[in-house]
């Protein structure tokens, strides 16, 4: 019978990075959650920015593809920067859909948005590096942390919506190597104005020119716009290299199927940016082997090249989002016209609904006070059996009173139960 090392009272060492890394905020409390539906208890889980496929299936013809490479055995290694058909394909989709120009050979492909971020960071960031961000924002104090970096946080407001001005980002510039920005933003599902965004391409554009003359390394701008598809209403979608084309030499992009075409499984991702750079990812991740699988690739090449039926597959899932979205946010005002202290900000894109609960100093039933945050999201779990991601795991302050809200696992038919159930337990504190 053999056993463990805790058991022996051996002192497995692992290196200083591995032991200090922190997991996912999300996955923690997803975990504590699915621990309450094991055990039988009803619960509407709104934290996981992913989709539920009984309710949002991928494309039917991108399933078709799929299943016609496999039986076509494409099944070997796929090209390191990706198969040239898909290259062509995002090449096309790019232009056509997103007004961006970028060639074959300034795109490289990968396993998701994952692997993508994970190569931009050690393609463009040494050790002790700043790397600029806004919080509340994803992952990008783990990336950081996994590149020996230096982390500089910008808490951005509700009053604009979560996401930084020029004006947040300014006094951090002179010192900072690279900025990472998301619009659609994860997780406020908010978006930049074409005004905040082209001050802050004016003020890279800037940086770099004085940096030019010192012959010192570029500010570089990593733009994540996986959500840039789903956006709703008269919400329009920006990136930095069409409103300013000079930014196109400092911007690699994250992008991917991932969220427009609810594939978060099939984990085809890329990158567009200045060749060399793209070229640099591409032998990090030849290493790294973080390629998205080859049938996967050959039918998003197939399905991407019908962008009718693309076009009409976003229309439906947009509608099917932003209905739920809107649901939602008319629950909270309802909620908030009530008297409770709660609110929402009007939805934009993406899958998320920001939403707040005020509750902090308020005393339950049995006269427990909600003194933190952690004290009121699970008192929203457990009383009105609502599960939902606090802002400080995106990195905002603890005591934030603002929250993720992810419908990509929401059923309509449950919106007016959970209102419902949020108004029981408001109506409970005191």
């Amino acid at each position: 019978m053999s056993v463990n090392a805790a058991e022996k009272g051996i002192d497995l060492k692992v290196s200083k990075l591995a032991e200090n890394i922190i997991g996912s905020e999300i996955i923690k409390l997803a975990a504590e959650v699915n621990e309450k539906i094991k055990k039988g208890e009803k619960v509407y889980n709104f934290t996981i920015g992913d989709f539920n496929p009984k309710i949002f299936p991928i494309p039917a013809g991108l399933k078709k593809a799929i299943i016609n490479a496999y039986e076509d055995d494409q099944t070997n290694y796929p090209a390191a920067d990706g198969m040239l058909e898909l290259r062509q394909s995002v090449s096309k989709l790019l232009m056509e859909r997103g007004e961006l120009d970028y060639k074959v050979d300034e795109i490289v492909i990968a396993g998701g948005a994952r692997p993508v971020i994970y190569a931009i960071f050690k393609a463009l960031v040494d050790a002790d590096d700043v790397v600029l961000f806004p919080v509340p924002s994803w992952n990008n104090n783990h990336y950081t942390y996994l590149n020996n970096a230096k982390a500089v946080l910008i808490e951005t407001t509700p009053e604009n919506k979560f996401m930084p001005t020029a004006a947040d980002l300014k006094p951090h510039i002179s010192s900072a190597n690279l900025i990472a920005l998301c619009s659609p933003l994860n997780p406020t599902g908010t978006t930049f104005k074409k005004k905040d965004l082209e001050e802050i391409c004016d003020l890279i554009l800037d940086e770099n020119a004085k940096r030019n003359v010192q012959n010192k390394k570029p500010l570089y701008l990593m733009y994540d716009q996986i959500y840039w598809a789903l956006t709703f209403g008269e919400t329009k979608h920006y990136n930095p290299v069409t409103l300013r084309p000079e930014m196109k030499n400092y911007t690699v992009f994250v992008d991917g199927i991932s969220k427009s075409l609810a594939s978060t499984g099939v984990r085809v991702g890329w990158s567009m940016g200045p060749k060399k750079i793209i070229d640099k990812m591409k032998s990090i991740l030849t290493h790294v082997g973080a390629w998205a699988p080859k049938a996967e690739q050959m039918a998003t090449a197939v399905y991407l090249n019908d962008l009718k039926e693309y076009d009409a597959y976003l229309a439906d899932i947009k509608t099917k989002i932003n209905d739920r979205l809107v649901q939602f946010h008319k629950g909270f005002q309802s909620l908030k016209s009530e008297g409770f202290k709660v609110d929402a900000i009007a939805p934009e894109a993406a899958i998320y609904l920001t939403v707040q609960f005020s509750l902090h100093g308020q005393k339950t039933q049995e006269g427990n006070v909600l003194k933190t945050t952690q004290d009121v999201t699970k008192y929203i779990l457990d009383e009105a059996k609502v599960a939902l991601v606090p802002f400080y795991a995106f990195g905002a302050s603890a005591d934030s009173s603002w929250y993720r809200l992810s419908v990509g696992t929401c059923k309509v038919e449950d919106i007016n139960d959970v209102v419902g159930n949020l108004r029981s337990a408001l109506a409970k504190l005191s």
